[in-house]
């Protein structure tokens, strides 16, 4: 599963080499100015969080998507895994609006790293 670290002035995804290959992608830095918020949700296999296309990437419908989702205005990276919880990291600048992740951080590790962007769901 994907690992969010706040470093610096950036916000840092990084990937398994497993993630890497069938993602399409390597590890994805941001400027932290540039988070906008970071959002739990419990069911992350819904249209309305899973929108677009994915093109490339991996995708087995409930077990995993992985890769580029791509809107009509941007594109979204994805890593999540079965039903697990997942996060939405919404974006003003960088390659994505946003990221929807599995992550291996812990919500508390997560609302502690972002506490002024993180939404209680």
């Amino acid at each position: 599963m994907p690992h969010v670290e706040r470093f610096g002035t950036y916000v840092i995804l990084s990937l398994s080499g497993t993630e890497k290959f069938f993602g399409f992608h390597k590890n994805i830095q941001v400027k932290y100015k540039d988070l906008l918020s970071v959002k739990p949700v419990a069911n992350a296999w819904t249209r309305k969080v899973l929108r677009g296309v994915r093109a490339p990437g991996t995708g087995l419908p409930y077990v995993v998507a992985l890769g580029t989702w791509r809107l009509r205005k941007g594109k979204n990276f994805v890593a999540v895994y079965r039903k697990r919880p997942a996060y939405i990291f919404t974006f003003t600048g960088g390659d994505f609006q946003q990221w929807i992740i599995t992550p291996d951080n812990t919500r508390d590790e997560l609302a502690k790293m972002f506490e002024g962007t993180f939404e209680k769901n």
